[in-house]
């Protein structure tokens, strides 16, 4: 029989954009994406540029060298990458491989349930 005092438990700790992922689908396969993740020149004008939600809390920032730099309130790392335009959405990649998927709505993004809309 096993005690209260024989149960392991598992302290993992993940910051949001490791949840993000899980809860998302994805997961790290950030040597298979390397490669095919490296910036490259975005000629969709539409989303180059600063992006914010109405309240706040994240903020997002489209370069036309393909990377991008976010920042979520109360996350202490802000969050870096690159960025692919595909069709009617944009999959953003942080530094660890990790997809984020934002579809391009006409003037606004919407990111993991948040609406982004331009600066």
């Amino acid at each position: 029989m096993t005690s209260a005092t024989d149960v392991r438990v598992d302290t993992t700790v993940l910051d949001a954009t490791a949840l993000l992922a899980i809860a998302m689908g994805g997961h790290d396969t950030a040597g298979a994406l390397a490669a095919e993740c490296r910036p490259r020149v975005v000629t969709d004008a539409a989303v180059v540029g600063g992006w914010r939600s109405p309240d706040g809390v994240v903020r997002l920032s489209l370069r036309t060298d393909g990377t991008y730099a976010g920042a979520v309130a109360g996350r202490r790392r802000p969050a870096r990458g690159t960025y692919r335009v595909e069709g009617a959405s944009i999959v953003l990649h942080d530094e660890s491989g990790l997809p984020t998927p934002v579809v391009v709505y006409e003037g606004e993004l919407e990111m993991a349930g948040h609406r982004l809309l331009p600066d």
